[in-house]
């Protein structure tokens, strides 16, 4: 039998790498075995990896160093960055480098990004339908991240780039769960413009990551964009109040408006809501569930996800 292969994953005790870990360790086929990167090792979701099976090491985007020691030996990386932690787009982009150097420099041969698109391309800063933000950005949480692809390029990693779509944990999380009127009925509140939101399981992204290894080098240097289902407002609002067992409404705030909550990340949110937007069919088409399920075949639904999860949602 041969060795298994190490995929470093950073991220591990986070939404993507954690699903990505897990995915390894509850394939008993698996040709991979996860090597979990943290910097805290003592941290209850490192040692709950460590129990699982994982091989939990220290690793730290701001430290060079401690990032080629975490690859050295690794087949894959699994590399993704957390803006939501520190609201830089410089600091994303640094990371981003720092792990493309790092794999580079341990010989990774398969490193997967996880990114998303430069809004800028499509549309620039002198452009008045989005307002710049921070100076230099559109949306600063995709736009750092669409920049880094050229990095991981020109430092020569071996690298396939995965676009995942909204996180329907959000729902949890971050707050955008249906929240409850004067009238007493609950009402689902994002600024869609009318269009439809490409949406996905955390776990699944990893779970699609875990898919890509698993095909092999042949993915390098291509685009795999990934959701779980693409659903209207309305049609979340009425999936939710079928789980919940109470009518939910759904109002399609005005981007200006959501963009004025100010809650830390409200006008880069709104930003990318209106950006989706703007582009339509063209942003429907490129995060595919087809192709998601061709990469994760227990790839499941928003009502699959809503049986699972509509307790953990906090109706305020």
């Amino acid at each position: 039998m041969s060795e298994k292969q190490v995929i470093a994953v950073i991220g591990a005790t986070g939404a993507q790498g954690g699903g990505l870990v897990r995915a390894m360790l509850a394939d008993p086929e698996s040709p991979f075995v996860p090597r979990a990167v943290t910097r805290k090792l003592d941290s209850e979701k490192a040692r709950a990896l460590a129990r699982l099976g994982a091989e939990v090491v220290s690793g730290d985007l701001d430290d060079p160093q401690s990032l080629e020691r975490a690859f050295a030996g690794a087949y894959g990386a699994y590399c993704v960055t957390n803006f939501w932690e520190h609201f830089s787009p410089e600091r994303e982009i640094v990371q981003a480098t720092v792990m493309a150097r790092s794999s580079r420099k341990a010989g990774v041969q398969h490193v997967i990004w996880s990114t998303l698109e430069d809004t800028r391309k499509w549309i620039p800063l002198d452009d008045d339908r989005l307002p710049t933000l921070q100076g230099k950005y559109k949306v600063p949480h995709f736009d750092a991240k669409g920049a880094a692809d050229r990095i991981f390029d020109e430092e020569g990693a071996s690298t396939t780039y995965l676009l995942a779509s909204f996180y329907w944990e959000n729902f949890i999380h971050f707050g955008m769960g249906p929240r409850q009127g004067a009238d007493g009925e609950l009402e689902l509140a994002l600024p869609l413009g009318g269009v439809k939101l490409p949406g996905i399981a955390a776990e699944d992204i990893g779970k699609c990551a875990y898919g890509l290894f698993k095909r092999g080098t042949d993915t390098i240097g291509r685009r795999f964009g990934i959701a779980g289902e693409v659903l209207s407002g309305p049609e979340m609002a009425a999936k939710m109040g079928l789980a919940l067992q109470r009518k939910v409404n759904f109002c399609d705030v005005p981007f200006d408006v959501y963009r004025d909550l100010g809650f830390p990340g409200a006008e880069d949110l709104g930003n990318m809501f209106q950006f989706q937007a703007i582009l339509g069919d063209e942003f429907l088409q490129s995060r595919d569930p087809g192709r998601a399920r061709a990469l994760n075949p227990e790839l499941i639904s928003f009502d699959a996800w809503l049986a699972a999860n509509s307790g953990r949602m906090a109706i305020a």
